[in-house]
């Protein structure tokens, strides 16, 4: 909750959890405003009647109170209506999530550190995806590694990570199978480093022993898309023109993406705001930042990903994930 009043947001969260606000963030102890369990679980109730009941403990009951209409329930905006009959409900959906598309100095120091350890995650999988070891036990070594960071620097959560095995590459968001690896499977693997909330992510694709023809010409229109996508990048150009740069180029190639070609990153996975899509108007400044996500499925059974996080500079562009961007061929 964000008021005039104050310098800081208010944090109104759970009583069991306001501890946490403590531990895991800078706000002041005032800042941190917890709410009683006789909401939880009680019909008719619950935790946004502890956020009106600050606001009528405020005084402000009476004022405009902006509300992110898009990401609430239908039954939560009645409830504001109805117990705040005297303020202007205004909808500020994404309003905060625009402000935060251009990161400070010090939110790019804490995703670069995100970065390496992506990074680490990836070369990790480079190691340990082999013919016979199953899936599962592939994945534990590389969120094992996501957990521990990189350059001394801990991971400080397992974000929504993506392990597509043949038949399964056509597709995108699944997870680890029950299966073993076996020789000749593709694996598009999707991760990203996580730290203090922060997310950096990124995609390689994986065969294990000789790639297909079929793999190794997708992967070479999908890295000379991706240099096209990134010599685009620059402070002043709208985001579609990096998408468009990306789509010229694979399709002299003789392919085509339908999907967007990257998203704003940053605080969790996805900032809803900007995209590298067609018609996206939304001018690149310095300092955003976006996930670069080049996955291509193409058919039921068959895809490729590749994809890194990058951060609009001054002149350019600056990627934050430095893994090698090739097709990885296992033995």
């Amino acid at each position: 909750m964000i008021t005039c009043q104050n310098e800081e947001p208010t944090f109104i969260l759970r009583k069991m959890d306001a501890p946490a606000a403590i531990h895991q963030s800078f706000l002041s102890r005032d800042s941190i405003i917890s709410y009683p369990e006789s909401l939880i679980g009680t019909p008719g109730k619950d935790g946004y009647d502890g956020v009106i009941d600050h606001v009528h403990k405020l005084g402000l009951a009476n004022r405009s109170v902006g509300l992110e209409i898009g990401d609430l329930t239908v039954y939560t905006v009645e409830k504001f209506k109805a117990r705040l009959p005297a303020a202007t409900i205004v909808d500020c959906t994404k309003a905060v999530a625009w402000i935060r598309g251009v990161k400070s100095e010090l939110e790019i120091a804490i995703m670069r550190e995100a970065a390496a350890i992506a990074d680490a995650g990836i070369m990790r999988a480079a190691e340990v995806i082999r013919a016979g070891v199953r899936e599962a036990d592939a994945m534990a070594e590389i969120s094992a590694t996501l957990a521990r960071g990189a350059n001394g620097k801990v991971g400080t959560d397992i974000a929504g990570n993506f392990f597509c095995s043949s038949p399964r590459t056509g597709t995108s968001h699944i997870r680890w199978s029950e299966d073993n690896i076996r020789d000749g499977s593709q694996i598009n693997l999707e991760l990203g480093g996580v730290r203090h909330a922060y997310v950096s992510a990124m995609s390689r694709t994986f065969s294990v022993g000789a790639p297909s023809d079929q793999l190794r010409r997708i992967n070479d229109a999908q890295l000379a898309g991706m240099e096209e996508a990134l010599a685009s990048v620059r402070p002043g150009v709208p985001c579609r023109d990096v998408a468009n740069a990306f789509y010229r180029t694979i399709e002299k190639y003789g392919y085509k993406k339908e999907s967007r070609c990257g998203y704003a990153i940053g605080i969790d996975w996805t900032e809803p705001t900007a995209s590298f899509a067609r018609g996206d108007e939304t001018l690149l400044k310095t300092n955003m930042t976006f996930h670069l996500m080049l996955g291509n499925w193409i058919e039921e059974d068959f895809g490729y990903v590749v994809s890194d996080t990058i951060r609009v500079t001054e002149t350019g562009v600056d990627v934050l994930t430095l893994a090698p961007r090739k097709l990885f061929e296992l033995s």
